[in-house]
């Protein structure tokens, strides 16, 4: 692993200060903490269990208390007595949910991205007048990594995206006033202009730094720190997908910050794996 030579990191990475309070937080960190530990083996958490562990990454008991009802509300997980006792397991839509995100997660970043050299274009129009629909037609382009370097174009190396672009521009009511195609970029103006002004790449890059630095070169003792540096990795790494638009290798800046922070979660994820669910398992057995 490149951070091999870094000076050692403090035990256990430090924990920002934006996951330490409230209930959104708490919400957030139980989705990491069931599709973690619960996920994989189908057993139900003990309340005792989840207060620990959320105790231990800064939530309040209070705040977890309440992420848990909001998550069943939602009805993600539901609550089975025994006894006097509460343990909570996964709904069928909580594991879909915790399934497709998983996927997500533990894919990204594992494998290069090979290329045609291809690039879908969208052109789509909205009224200044529709802000708000402006803003939804922005927000799920965006989630779906298309970039857009000029208004009203929408462009991504990801030819196989069109499906996607076709289904979003219906459900807006938008197909109408949308056109596409694809094709190898021309020879008027550069790639590499486009694509700075198509993604954020300089934020993303200081993103991946920032975990980069948290977790390159952490060793947590056995035990609970090591199962909370492992929901703290994963926790951390959960949101890149969503914001990382999977550019190939060719349009990247050289030594990207992504590449090299895939390194890191993957070869500490699988370090900390085994010992991280044995420790679950101690603290579920004595019902922590």
């Amino acid at each position: 692993m490149p951070a091999a030579a870094r000076e050692p990191a403090a035990a256990e990475p430090s924990y920002s200060r934006r996951h330490q309070a409230g209930t959104g937080s708490a919400r957030s960190l139980l989705l990491t903490v069931f599709g973690e530990y619960v996920l994989p083996h189908a057993e139900p958490a003990w309340t005792s269990t989840l207060l620990h562990v959320l105790g231990g990454l800064g939530v309040e008991e209070k705040s977890a208390r309440q992420a848990l009802a909001r998550m069943a509300a939602d009805g993600w997980v539901v609550a089975e007595r025994a006894g006097r006792r509460v343990r909570w397991g996964l709904t069928e839509q909580g594991r879909r949910l915790l399934t497709k995100g998983a996927e997500r997660i533990y894919s990204f970043g594992r494998d290069p991205i090979v290329w045609d050299g291809r690039w879908l274009v969208l052109i789509v129009t909205v009224p200044e007048t529709r802000r708000e629909l402006r803003h939804q037609l922005r927000t799920r382009l965006t989630w779906a990594g298309f970039g857009s370097p000029v208004p009203g174009v929408w462009v991504s190396p990801h030819a196989s995206y069109e499906a996607e672009a076709r289904r979003i521009a219906e459900e807006l009511g938008l197909a109408a006033a949308a056109f596409s195609f694809s094709g190898p970029y021309a020879g008027i103006g550069s790639e590499r202009t486009m694509v700075d002004q198509a993604w954020p790449l300089d934020d993303l890059a200081a993103g991946y730094e920032v975990f980069i630095r948290e977790f390159a070169g952490a060793r947590p003792e056995p035990g609970d720190p090591t199962l909370l540096a492992q929901v703290r990795l994963v926790h951390e790494w959960r949101r890149f997908p969503t914001m990382d638009p999977q550019l190939p290798p060719e349009l990247l800046p050289p030594d990207w910050a992504g590449a090299r922070a895939a390194v890191v979660f993957h070869g500490l994820h699988r370090a900390w794996l085994s010992p991280a669910r044995r420790q679950w398992a101690r603290l579920s057995a004595a019902g922590t």
